[in-house]
């Protein structure tokens, strides 16, 4: 548990907004007659003020006794986490998406050097077969062809590498594929667990009206629990019926 709660299960937020609702309320009873003058909708405003007070108190104090307080906890727990595993894929995809466009820049002029070298060398070759080349253009001709053959390998070698980087970037698959399923797993809880509180504290005369199936409330596996909602559409007529 973080050092921030306490033993009881209240932070001492929680706590210190209590106290200070419930020292008003004794000062409020020794104030002087001048005070007790007020106006009657300031008067009106503190009383409603210290029932929302008692009210949050007792709902507090029974969630802490059933352990809602822990599911709330670990729900705000969860979304700075939620938070950094979004921002850690996002760094993956992009360092994926940085390293696909370096090898494309590096491939991409071998390419375009080995597709116009071939086509001008096509092309001189087409005029030796048409007998538009002296002989000095022909020996200049199988030189040229000579060094273009030449380097080919080394050029496809180089494009080789760079197609390897391409599919090697794509290993970010397999780790944000784990992070997401591991996020999924921790929404699906949340959503659990919300659900449970909401069918808990819901008004009496709208659990009458809730299919049986779903006062039982979500379960991560459904295995062995043919009674609780397996399925998303399920959890919508839940909170429909709910009011949310």
């Amino acid at each position: 548990m973080p050092d921030h709660i306490l033993d009881s299960g209240d932070s001492p937020d929680l706590e210190a907004l209590f106290d200070s609702i419930a020292s008003q309320q004794k000062e409020a009873a020794t104030e002087d007659a001048p005070a007790a003058q007020t106006t009657g909708n300031a008067h009106n405003n503190e009383e409603m003020y210290e029932q929302i007070g008692q009210i949050t108190r007792k709902m507090h104090n029974t969630l802490r006794d059933m352990g809602y307080d822990k599911s709330l906890e670990r729900v705000a727990d969860a979304i700075p986490d939620a938070r950094d595993r979004l921002s850690y894929i996002a760094s993956l995809t992009k360092s994926a998406a940085d390293r696909v466009l370096n090898a494309i820049d590096v491939a991409q002029p071998l390419q375009d050097k080995l597709g116009s070298n071939s086509k001008s060398l096509s092309e001189r070759w087409n005029l030796l077969y048409a007998n538009q080349l002296s002989v000095e253009e022909f020996k200049q001709l199988a030189n040229d062809t000579r060094q273009y053959l030449n380097q080919v390998p080394e050029q496809t070698h180089e494009t080789n590498t760079q197609l390897l980087e391409i599919v090697m970037a794509q290993d970010f698959q397999d780790l944000t594929g784990q992070v997401i399923k591991k996020m999924m797993d921790m929404f699906k809880t949340i959503e659990a667990e919300m659900l449970n509180l909401l069918v808990e504290f819901s008004p009496e005369h709208k659990k009458g009206a809730l299919d049986s199936s779903l006062l039982n409330g979500p379960a991560i596996n459904q295995e062995g629990n043919p009674d609780v909602m397996s399925s998303q559409q399920q959890v919508d007529d839940l909170l429909d019926s709910l009011g949310f």
